[in-house]
């Protein structure tokens, strides 16, 4: 089983810039897992439909 604190002191020795594109990939990634969720939930919107809600999501989600 791997070491959770391992995960943690790898993020501790990352750059700055590192760091950065970490966060980058995780929050492209989320918009596609989103996008994928409410494709399958809403399979007659269209791509501009999809595109919006997502935009929505992230932009005025609270909490």
């Amino acid at each position: 089983m791997d070491d959770p604190c391992a995960g943690a002191e790898r993020f501790r020795r990352m750059t700055p810039e590192q760091k950065l594109r970490a966060a980058q990939r995780l929050y492209w990634s989320a918009r596609a897992i989103k996008e994928a969720a409410l494709r399958q939930r809403h399979p007659d919107w269209s791509d501009a439909q999809l595109a919006r809600a997502v935009r929505d999501v992230f932009l005025f989600h609270h909490g």
